[in-house]
């Protein structure tokens, strides 16, 4: 399955067909720009860009199927010129975008489109839908990394996803964010993240006793068992667990971990810990999961509970705190002309842009500027970067491996200040005098 095959140019609101309609009756068809960003959310100090891959691959496989041309015939409401017009229209326009794994903050376009009018505004919908879903839910991976302090973290998310392509974005955007791996055997294949699971409670229940089924998954799994010690007595599974490892280390072989999945993680942390130790067992690692998020992570951390790994799933899977990323595209540029919205609390920025970052020497990212495409600021690195020409992909990506690099460092080269939960400080953003100058002319 590759997430990018289920969405084409029919994946959009009719709204953006009615006015493609009229473009085209009136012969308005200009290249235009847009910009894609996100507004400022309160919760969220950076957010981290992903879905950028996937919006090429759609983009460079963009037609409307025979199909989908009569379905909107059927509907009365398009001329058969326009429908003409819709099956023989292809994507020929040029997108410049920041690179996946890349922090960015507020107001700064992730990724701009130029095209023909029609074209750059049929493809609206999935742009923000695409970008911003992956974004909203890397961002929200990263804030969980970021609380974890070095302590792995694997997805859960899958069964709580709404849906099988948010249930895969969420997988691949967590393992981009940082996390150790997933339960998701779908995205383990597509992508080779090391897939990680262990037993259920009915597992457990599913045998006569606790130490029978931990018996029975070690003797199929001898070398990559966890056990699930929480469907009776945690302390009495932790006991069972200890006693099933202690065999199982006695024919050679290693218990990986025990899990805990319920009541007080701090003090049952604590608590397995000392049993398993008291056991010999030093080397078996206590995971923990129930539900799991940034917040929660932050606290246990800090109360320095003996927990090795997290299962993080629904917090994070639905991004939970703050489930909707106000992510828009907006006209910037129409022809010769810049353009921009200036509604109360809703204003945009006229013309193409660029994104600059400034580093110190110790490389710690001091601010970004807003500014004309076409500027070059002494000391400061563009961020977009032209990833298609004339509809078609320009060079290769990066693999997910190296896009996963990408953000490790960017996380590292942001101040800790700038990451807090709570009361963060605000990351500085400057708007160029030339593009304020641009401003004031339309």
């Amino acid at each position: 399955m590759n997430p990018s095959a289920i969405a084409g140019p029919f994946f959009t609101d009719l709204y953006e067909l009615t006015m493609a309609a009229v473009y085209f009756g009136k012969r308005v068809n200009d290249r235009a720009t847009f910009s894609l960003f996100a507004r400022p959310h309160a919760n969220r100090p950076f957010f981290v860009a992903a879905g950028i891959h996937e919006v090429v691959d759609a983009l460079a496989q963009f037609r409307f199927s025979d199909d989908e041309i009569r379905w909107l015939q059927q509907t009365g409401r398009f001329k058969p010129d326009f429908l003409d017009h819709l099956s023989a229209l292809k994507f020929t326009g040029d997108v410049l975008a920041m690179s996946e794994g890349e922090v960015f903050f507020a107001h700064e376009p992730v990724l701009e489109v130029t095209a023909p009018l029609i074209e750059s505004q049929i493809i609206e919908t999935y742009l923000i839908n695409t970008v911003g879903v992956a974004t909203l839910l890397t961002t929200k991976a990263a804030r969980c990394v970021h609380a974890a302090a070095g302590r792995s973290l694997i997805d859960f998310s899958l069964r709580r996803t709404q849906g099988s392509h948010a249930g895969m974005t969420a997988a691949r955007s967590a393992y981009l964010a940082g996390f150790s791996g997933t339960s998701n055997v779908l995205a383990g294949k597509q992508w080779a993240i090391p897939v990680s699971g262990t037993m259920a409670h009915s597992f457990v229940s599913a045998f006569e006793s606790e130490i029978e089924a931990f018996t029975a998954y070690a003797e199929i799994f001898p070398d990559n068992s966890v056990f699930l010690i929480d469907t009776y007595d945690t302390l009495q599974g932790a006991k069972n667990a200890a006693e099933v490892g202690m065999r199982m280390k006695e024919n050679g072989h290693s218990l990986v971990g025990i899990r805990l999945d319920s009541g007080d993680m701090l003090e049952l942390s604590t608590q397995v810990r000392r049993i398993l130790d008291q056991a010999e067992l030093p080397e078996v690692k206590i995971f923990a999961s129930s539900g799991f998020d940034e917040y929660s992570l932050e606290r246990l951390v800090a109360a320095g509970a003996p927990i090795d790994a997290f299962g993080v799933g629904t917090r994070m899977g639905v991004s939970a705190d703050a489930p909707y990323l106000d992510m828009v595209y907006k006209m910037v540029c129409l022809g010769d002309r810049d353009v921009r919205k200036v509604s109360e609390g809703k204003i945009t920025l006229a013309g193409k842009k660029q994104v600059f970052r400034r580093s110190r020497d110790d490389g710690r990212f001091t601010g970004d500027e807003i500014g004309m495409r076409d500027e070059r600021p002494d000391g400061a690195s563009p961020l977009l970067k032209r990833v298609m020409k004339n509809g078609r992909p320009v060079g290769s990506f990066c693999t997910l491996e190296e896009s996963r690099e990408r953000f490790a460092g960017n996380l590292k080269r942001l101040e800790d200040r700038f990451k807090k939960l709570s009361d963060p400080d605000l990351y500085p953003v400057f708007i160029s005098e030339r593009l304020k100058e641009l401003q004031k002319k339309c």
